[in-house]
C-alpha cells in the first residue's frame, strides 16, 4: 500500500542505527525492516516486528503518525539487551 504523508519521518533503533530522516513513509519502513533483519532476534520477536512494520501496516502507522506523532516498539536481543525503535514525525525544513 502506498501511503504518502505531508511530512518526513525519522527512524532510529537505539544502540543499533543512527537516526535517519526519510521523505516517504515507505522508505522509512524499508529501512526499519532491513535493520531488523540483521539483528539476532528470536523467531517470535522477528515475526512480531516484521508484522508491526510491514507494508500492510503502512496505513495504520501513517494514522498513528498523524494522530500521535510517533510509533514506538522495542526489539529484545537476548534477555537483557533492549533496543527502542522510534518512528517519529519530523518538521520539514
Amino acid at each position: 500500500m502506498n501511503v504518502e504523508l505531508p511530512f518526513p519521518v525519522s527512524v532510529e533503533i537505539k544502540g543499533i542505527t543512527r537516526a535517519a530522516t526519510f521523505a516517504k513513509l515507505s522508505d522509512a519502513l524499508d529501512a526499519i525492516r532491513v535493520s531488523l533483519a540483521r539483528l539476532p532476534l528470536d523467531d517470535d520477536q522477528a515475526g512480531y516486528l516484521a508484522d508491526l512494520f510491514s507494508e500492510a501496516s503502512a496505513a495504520r502507522i501513517a494514522h498513528q503518525l498523524v494522530e500521535f506523532g510517533a510509533v514506538r516498539a522495542i526489539a529484545y536481543i537476548g534477555i537483557e539487551s533492549t533496543h527502542p525503535i522510534y518512528l517519529c514525525v519530523t518538521d520539514p525544513e
